[in-house]
């Protein structure tokens, strides 16, 4: 197995090395196979700018879900940038790939959500983060994920999407969690709760998981409006192949009287 990583380590001004996909690995295979005396043309390196770069994309080395140990909670919850980012080094600057690349971007849009809404929770911040980030790339067409072959990315390879820091700004509507709703779901996980079915599948994130849709699920989510007191919001559902998803109420008011909180189902 190669560690993907590794080769972009060896790649960071030690040795000359270009990286590809599998599918132009593929093709580079055959070629030289195919053609009794191959060619290769080295010519050098060019920074390509612009309407040229095909980005976002879900990087090989990035993890992926479902989450083993809670297969009801969406893993990964977001993707950003973690390929060959210009890094601090212990005396100069270097590139480095990684999820520990990727953690400081959210960090970063963490600490500025916070400054602009101080008395918002984390998972108010976490909420807003995941649920404006985009599924799609610089295009307008869906994400890539590299893996063999190369695939449409999906909630496993990229939770919510690539972070959106503007958007996140004014996400509208947030999902709250209270510390007394953490303490259930870790005492479940402990196996000191009975019930624990429903405290899973109802905790209050800004994502579904049902991992064994054998029977029908009823389950219930809680939004808060962060943004004009006056609003009114269409719940749409772009369910998975062959599942019927159904949300009740399918639009939700808020005026300045009323709670700025509401409640809405949703069946399998």
């Amino acid at each position: 197995t190669v560690n993907l990583l590794e080769i972009l380590t060896s790649c960071e001004g030690f040795m000359s090395c270009a990286l590809v996909d599998f599918e132009i690995a593929q093709r580079i295979a055959s070629y030289s196979k195919m053609t009794e005396s191959p060619v290769v043309k080295i010519s050098p390196a060019v920074s390509v700018v612009g309407n040229g770069v095909l980005s976002p994309y879900v990087a090989s080395f990035s993890s992926r879900g479902p989450s083993l140990a809670f297969p009801r909670i969406l893993k990964p919850d977001i993707a950003a940038p973690g390929v060959s980012i210009l890094a601090a080094d212990r005396n100069s600057y270097v590139f480095k790939s990684g999820t520990s690349m990727a953690c400081p971007h959210v960090s970063a849009v963490t600490a500025l959500l916070k400054s602009v809404h101080p008395g918002w929770s984390p998972t108010m911040i976490k909420s807003a983060i995941v649920t404006t980030a985009s599924v799609t790339d610089r295009f307008g067409m869906p994400i890539h994920a590299e893996a063999v072959p190369r695939k449409l990315a999906d909630p496993f390879d990229f939770g919510g999407g690539h972070i959106d820091p503007e958007r996140a700004v004014d996400p509208g509507l947030v999902y709250d969690v209270d510390a007394r709703e953490y303490n259930k779901f870790f005492n479940c996980t402990l196996g000191y709760l009975d019930g624990c079915e429903s405290y899973y599948l109802n905790l209050n994130l800004p994502s579904i998981a049902v991992p064994d849709l054998k029977d029908k699920v009823v389950l219930q989510r809680t939004v808060t409006n962060v943004g004009p007191a006056e609003a009114t919001y269409h719940l749409v559902v772009e369910g998975p192949a062959g599942i019927d998803v159904f949300v009740e109420p399918s639009v939700i008011n808020f005026t300045r009287s009323s709670s700025k909180s509401a409640k809405f189902m949703v069946r399998f």
